[in-house]
């Protein structure tokens, strides 16, 4: 029995909120962005790791803000449609279903990748397997999804540990090489791959209304989830430069196999290809959870329709936002298979969703001191400072992917344009509506 009267349940704390942000963006760099990134860049992937961190903070800032001040599920489209314009919050999140599908579809590749090592599966089936298995999770509760997120968190860390703790005893600086000898382009144009490093440690303002606490639990999540994910990042990628070099790295399908498979021998395939399945798991489970909650808040505000909205009686979820969110990823099977082009297809909107949550966060510090006023660790100065600074860094990164690929960037144009279609459809559908209750 469902109803759209049924709300939905608090029931993730600290723990939960930097396990879905660190998860999300651990299990996508670390068995994703390497390979692609060291063929853009080489062993300058390492420099570009640095750029890319550096906009996170910034953005990072805007969100904790936003988040102690408006806590909210589907925050990235609520945010920009209240203090930006309706359209701007729609645009957001319109493009984000395409770079979320993209996402799910990296992993889901990835996944088959590694999995292959160990035994031969058809990508496509094992891909709408592992797609059908998460959304079915999903329906279930967002406790359910914390817990398994910390479990398989738990999991996935012990496993790199080992590899970094072994790999440390054959690695060298000299397999390393020089770090700019790609040549400022290249690093560049890896920023926009790099950056896929720390996306997702923002994922719990997208369910503020199931967070406990928000304004206290999700500032303190984001800053464990960008602490954890440096760490993990920062050792991981150098341990596996040291031991293979950038040339194997960027030749390879499966590189942290590759690079475990020198200190560790035959150990290296049950180890890499678990931990591969585990960190991959746990990301798609926390991008399906983020995937739906955008949908549902669209639904909640009638720019999709309002049955979308609704919450299931017993297990308080949007079923669905989730339904439709999983049939959107079975389409996304049909996109390209290249890892650079589907990288760039999740980050382009993304940093278009960082820059309007930025700007966000820039309106509310100057224009509603109602809403600053729930948030004492931070000035209005300090925000508009920030804000201003995360929407330049954001456009200036989603520019230098062009480098990299650009089609990409006509496949992001193309799928805005059926949303402006789509947006004055409905617009007009929705006024007539109006028209008509208003003449009765």
């Amino acid at each position: 029995m469902a109803t759209g009267e049924a709300t939905l349940k608090r029931d993730v704390g600290v723990i939960g909120v930097v396990t879905f942000g660190a998860g999300t963006a651990i299990g996508v760099s670390i068995f994703s962005v390497l390979q692609p990134a060291a063929q853009v860049a080489g062993s300058g992937l390492l420099v570009a790791m640095v750029f890319a961190a550096l906009p996170m903070l910034l953005f990072a800032i805007a969100y904790s803000y936003l988040a102690s001040a408006v806590p909210v599920s589907g925050a990235s489209y609520e945010w920009p449609r209240r203090f930006l314009h309706p359209f701007a919050g729609f645009a957001i999140v319109w493009m984000r279903i395409l770079a979320n599908v993209s996402a799910l579809v990296v992993l889901g590749q990835v996944l088959a990748n590694y999995l292959s090592m160990v035994v031969q599966v058809p990508a496509k089936p094992m891909m709408f397997v592992a797609l059908t298995g998460i959304f079915s999770l999903n329906l279930f509760g967002v406790g359910v999804s914390a817990k398994l997120q910390s479990l398989l968190m738990v999991l996935l860390l012990a496993v790199l540990a080992l590899f970094v703790a072994s790999g440390a005893t054959v690695a060298s600086a000299s397999m390393i090489g020089p770090v700019t000898a790609s040549g400022g382009a290249a690093i560049a144009a890896c920023v926009p791959l790099m950056i896929s490093l720390f996306l997702g440690i923002e994922a719990a303002v997208e369910i503020g209304d199931e967070v406990r606490n928000p304004r206290r639990t999700i500032p303190l999540g984001i800053a464990g989830a960008i602490a954890l994910t440096v760490l993990v990042y920062g050792s991981v990628a150098a341990t596996a430069l040291g031991v293979v070099g950038p040339e194997e790295l960027a030749a390879s399908k499966a590189p942290l196999l590759d690079a475990a498979a020198v200190p560790l021998g035959h150990l290296a395939v049950p180890l890499i290809v678990g931990a591969a399945a585990i960190s991959i798991l746990k990301t798609m489970n926390a991008i399906a959870l983020v995937f739906s909650r955008s949908l549902f808040a669209m639904a909640r505000t009638d720019i999709l329709p309002a049955r979308l909205a609704a919450v299931h009686a017993r297990f308080h979820t949007p079923y669905l936002a989730v339904v439709l969110a999983y049939g959107l990823a079975v389409l996304g099977l049909l996109l390209p298979s290249s890892l650079v082009f589907l990288l760039l297809a999740v980050n382009i909107p993304t940093m278009l969703k960082y820059a309007a949550c930025s700007l966000s966060a820039v309106r509310v510090a100057s224009r509603h001191p109602e809403l600053h006023s729930d948030t004492p660790t931070f000035t209005p100065r300090t925000i508009r400072i920030v804000g201003t600074s995360g929407t330049i860094a954001a456009l200036i990164i989603m520019v230098a992917g062009v480098g990299a690929d650009v089609r990409p960037y006509g496949l992001v144009a193309a799928w805005l344009g059926v949303g402006v279609l789509y947006w004055l459809v409905r617009n007009a559908a929705l006024n007539k509506r109006a028209s008509r209750r208003d003449g009765r």
